[in-house]
């Protein structure tokens, strides 16, 4: 038997319904009445990278998406929800974000805007603020963070420990981490720790044996900050190969505040993604066009820092593969929004609203090597951001306006 629950005819957007049916398998749901729906998959609707499917609608199963097409051709279901004539684009995947920390650093930036230039350095505060938080404290700043993040659209991220920098501090970053999140980060090797600040060698060997076998079990992937002020080539290599005999995969903070290594290693290891990409060579962007790591921007870190804009348009006609986060951090880029941050990279970086889009949806999924999340396509999971607003192109249209009205993750709506 089915049921029923739609808008009101000729109600507008924001008056679509609002149901929450259960993620059971066997339970199905019809969003229809989708002004424009982002598939991310070019084998529909209109043939591009987006898939855009007009005047359409997206039935799922239980956590999963079963089909999508036009409004009018939407199967049977258990349940129907009217969109009101909103679009309808995958949950954005923030592939980069430091998100277990305590304290703030408005004094570092109020100072920095008046001048003063951001270093790594920073970083050092965040440290001892996290050190001196309890368990329950870290949580709760992490959940408070992730469903900020959540009612902004975004239903997959990945996270970092790297405030800490001792064995017993990452540890416990990162197995509070993987109590919200599969995709966690073991960044040991975000600064050399103040403690070793005569020894960098010795912080080396720390974060390649005794932090590595605590933090390993926790994590899915490894990342090291491959800059002037934390770690060089040499360092950055011993620390991700370390890594990968663990059976964590790389991930590079590369080439953010100055030329450097970090690209060319970040592709010779393989690793997922490189990120920031601010400051590139040819062989750089040759490199990642030629290989499979995927090029992360994060222009919240350049707006915050007032630094020079990574030029995705290089990248792009390069044929680099490229995703947009957040970069969510107490220091040099404290957004959630993703929204915001595709707005930047389109007034900033040189793209079309259509290549931000997929950048922070099937961009993202790319840099986590998912192929389940940023597409909303058959067998994909059901995590969708409703929009207030006829076409995604409003997200750069209408900047800093709260457009996502709905989200759905795993085929609940959950905001």
């Amino acid at each position: 038997m089915n049921s029923s629950t739609s808008a009101t005819p000729g109600a507008t957007p924001g008056t679509a319904s609002r149901t929450s049916p259960s993620a059971t398998p066997g339970t199905t749901t019809a969003i229809t009445n989708i002004a424009a729906l982002v598939t991310n998959d070019p084998s529909l609707g209109d043939g591009s990278p987006l898939g855009l499917i007009r005047d359409a609608a997206v039935v799922i199963d239980g956590d999963r998406v079963v089909w999508t097409g036009e409004s009018s051709k939407a199967p049977a279901t258990d349940n129907r929800v009217d969109a009101g004539g909103r679009a309808v684009i995958p949950g954005f995947v923030d592939s980069h974000s430091h998100l277990v920390f305590a304290g703030d650093r408005t004094e570092e930036f109020n100072a920095r805007m008046s001048g003063r230039a951001y270093s790594a350095g920073g970083i050092r505060t965040t440290v001892a603020a996290t050190r001196a938080a309890t368990d329950a404290a870290l949580e709760a700043n992490l959940t408070r963070h992730l469903a900020e993040a959540l009612r902004q659209g975004t239903t997959t991220f990945e996270t970092k420990s790297g405030y800490g920098l001792t064995v017993e501090d990452e540890s416990r970053a990162l197995h509070i981490a993987a109590a919200h999140t599969d995709e966690v980060t073991y960044l040991g090797a975000h600064i050399v720790s103040p403690d070793y600040a005569e020894d960098p060698a010795a912080y080396v060997a720390l974060v390649t044996g005794e932090m590595l076998d605590a933090c390993a079990p926790y994590a899915r992937w490894i990342d090291v900050f491959c800059e002037k002020g934390a770690f060089d080539g040499d360092q950055a290599r011993a620390i991700l190969t370390a890594g990968k005999a663990k059976g964590l995969h790389p991930r590079v903070h590369a080439n953010q505040l100055t030329y450097g290594p970090g690209v060319q290693l970040a592709v010779e290891l393989d690793a997922a993604s490189a990120d920031h990409c601010t400051h590139l060579t040819d062989a750089d962007v040759d490199a990642l066009a030629g290989g499979s790591t995927v090029a992360t921007l994060l222009p919240g870190a350049e707006f915050s820092t007032r630094a020079e804009w990574p030029d995705a348009r290089r990248l792009l006609d390069a044929g680099v593969t490229v995703a947009l986060s957040t970069d969510c951090n107490p220091g040099s880029s404290y957004t959630s929004s993703v929204p915001f941050c595709v707005a930047l990279a389109v007034r900033d970086m040189g793209m079309t609203p259509d290549e931000a889009l997929w950048s922070a949806t099937a961009g993202g999924a790319r840099a986590l090597r998912r192929d389940d999340v940023g597409r909303l396509s058959p067998g994909a999971h059901a995590d969708l951001a409703v929009l207030d607003a006829p076409s995604h192109v409003h997200l750069a249209y209408r900047p800093g306006v709260p457009l996502v009205t709905e989200v759905w993750r795993r085929g609940v709506r959950v905001a």
